[in-house]
């Protein structure tokens, strides 16, 4: 059985600003409310694989900087690892995606995480920004990162920028990627 829960604690800066320009040229931000059925929708698609699958799972929804994240956690030892990898989690997304605009009408932005996926991911990218970073200490002019979604290009910018480096995106569609610089 799937236990859903929802959260909504926006700060009162993301009341105020909704800096949610998305990385992608999308500057429209949705309202709370649409934020909310989002996820509801968005969690009653995941919890109905769950129980197809026969999967344990409990679903917890948040809304923040414009998008509604869904989260799927479990106990250790349980089957949910089965949903965990990075190419599984990222073609739910989109099936959930598309449930979600079948039903609203509108393009969704809604983030997943099964298991910890999105730490675990934001992990390995920290871990290519380094590696990246060191190759521009050993003297190279830029450093450029493999294609990724514009999610992670987000994380990227926000790693680089944390390091003290600069970084921008280039290329078009799925070959768009990240190039870092020194500041």
């Amino acid at each position: 059985m799937t236990d859903v829960q929802t959260e909504f604690t926006p700060s009162e800066e993301e009341a105020v600003h909704s800096p949610i320009a998305d990385v992608e040229g999308d500057a429209e931000s949705a309202a709370p409310a649409d934020l909310d059925r989002e996820g509801d929708i968005a969690a009653d698609y995941i919890e109905e694989l769950l129980d197809i699958a026969d999967i344990d799972g409990d679903i917890d929804i948040d809304t923040r900087n414009g998008r509604a994240y869904i989260s799927v956690n479990a106990e250790e030892g349980t089957n949910l690892r089965l949903l965990s990898k990075p190419d599984t989690v990222a073609a739910l997304q989109e099936l959930t995606r598309l449930a979600v605009q079948n039903q609203t009408g509108g393009f969704s932005r809604l983030i997943l995480d099964i298991a910890g996926s999105r730490d675990a991911r934001q992990a390995e990218l920290a871990t290519l920004v380094d590696r990246a970073i060191a190759r521009l200490e050993e003297g190279s002019a830029e450093a450029s990162l493999p294609a990724m979604s514009s999610y992670e290009r987000k994380l990227v910018h926000d790693i680089v920028s944390e390091r003290g480096y600069v970084s921008n995106s280039r290329g078009e569609g799925r070959d768009r990627h990240t190039v870092i610089t020194a500041a």
